[in-house]
């Protein structure tokens, strides 16, 4: 007689990243894009970081058995309806994830390949690199390097937008289902991504923001991605969509003072209310 009747629930979205103790990026920056989509958020946290503006003092993993469970505990209890998946820092630990995406079967999964640290530092060692595109490249729909990152993977530097074409066919060719190539680091006045799935490739461009306000511009795109996709968007539906959000949220945050280093973005500058199904 006493039962709340459930008719509806939230879009729900689950980050499985690294804490970011600044509060820029990481899950925190996750969080705050899922609420600001009008999604529920939920984390598993893969590494702590004591972190600013200014850069990264030291890193604590978390154990590969409290990862799965907290990833056990959030999708048995709540479930969700899109992943982002950040910070992988060893190989144990992407086993860990791929075989909690199988075995709650997990979908749709976006991997932002987190391997190349502001300051130029790679923080993957060749091992974990190679088990993260054996065992994650597959499992998400959607990968997005940045072109460091992409550099990394395939072995060159990119300096055009035709090594962006070819790094991205190479990706695919290495068992990306999709790729995302974020061209923010080319020179120029615009800023061009490209979205590569199969054997088309579209091209996104925008003017550039001039700000300095950037820490944690690439966990908030993929968290954003991942949020359209749990609130129904189709694939490059939602990669438009999450690139608006995140220029809104640069724009809003160029002439903040927040930090002594890279600021972070101003992810709460048009919050949505939560998105009940």
């Amino acid at each position: 007689m006493n039962e709340i009747l459930r008719t509806q629930r939230y879009a729900r979205t689950l980050s499985i990243a690294g804490s970011d103790s600044g509060g820029g990026a990481g899950i925190q920056a996750d969080l705050k894009t899922f609420a600001a989509l009008g999604c529920f958020g939920m984390t598993a946290i893969t590494a702590l970081t004591a972190q600013n503006t200014t850069g990264v003092r030291s890193i604590h993993a978390v154990p590969a058995q409290m990862l799965a469970d907290q990833i056990d505990a959030v999708v048995e209890d709540i479930g969700v309806d899109a992943v982002k998946i950040g910070m992988l820092h060893s190989v144990e630990i992407i086993h860990t994830v791929a075989q909690a995406i199988d075995r709650h079967a997990l979908q749709p999964v976006v991997l932002d390949p987190v391997m190349v640290a502001t300051s130029g530092a790679v923080l993957i060692d060749h091992a974990a690199l190679d088990t993260l595109v054996a065992a994650l490249f597959p499992r998400a729909v959607l990968i997005t390097p940045n072109l460091d990152e992409a550099a990394l993977l395939v072995g060159r530097a990119l300096h055009t937008e035709a090594d962006m074409e070819a790094a991205a066919r190479q990706l695919l060719a290495r068992g990306a289902r999709a790729v995302l190539l974020k061209g923010g680091h080319l020179a120029g006045d615009a800023v061009c991504d490209l979205l590569a799935q199969g054997d088309q490739l579209h091209w996104m461009r925008a003017p550039r923001i001039a700000t300095a306000n950037t820490h944690g511009t690439g966990c908030t795109l993929s968290s954003a991605i991942a949020a359209h996709l749990a609130l129904g968007l189709g694939l490059q539906a939602a990669v438009e969509a999450a690139r608006n959000y995140v220029r809104g949220a640069l724009a809003h945050a160029a002439s903040v003072r927040c930090g002594h280093g890279s600021g972070p973005l101003n992810h709460g500058f048009a919050p949505l209310p939560q998105r009940l199904f």
